[in-house]
């Protein structure tokens, strides 16, 4: 992927196939870790090599925020904390041809944070996932 092409949240990147998901909350493949107030669960899948190295998606439950406004702030917040640091990820997905990587934030906190605090948490997570990446 080129240097302009790391900094950018494409469509293609997003989680959004529902088995895949089921897959990932139900099946027993998944793991998960917290840097509170955010919960990292994740799972490598085959893929063939059409996909891209990663996939994620965002979620803030509706008992944490009521008001959709908050929700999406947060959801905001995550989603470019991860454009920033998913050079990280996509480095660690280099040597592990044919598979690729689900990836959900789940926000536990019922506050609002600050959006380099979040960043901070984001990039925690994701380097922690890389190194366990790479260990495998």
């Amino acid at each position: 992927m080129s240097e302009t092409g790391m900094m950018t949240f494409r469509k293609e990147e997003r989680l959004c196939s529902r088995t895949l998901i089921e897959r990932l909350f139900n099946g027993g493949g998944s793991r998960s870790m917290a840097a509170f107030p955010l919960r990292l669960v994740y799972m490598r899948y085959e893929d063939g090599g059409q996909e891209p190295a990663v996939r994620m998606l965002v979620s803030v439950p509706k008992r944490c925020f009521k008001r959709a406004v908050k929700r999406n702030r947060v959801k905001r917040q995550v989603r470019e904390a991860y454009r920033k640091h998913k050079g990280l990820l996509h480095d660690a997905m280099k040597e592990c041809e044919g598979e690729s990587l689900a990836v959900a934030f789940i926000w536990l906190d019922d506050k609002l944070w600050d959006t380099a605090e979040v960043d901070v948490k984001v990039a925690n997570l994701m380097l922690r996932l890389a190194e366990k990446v790479r260990k495998r």
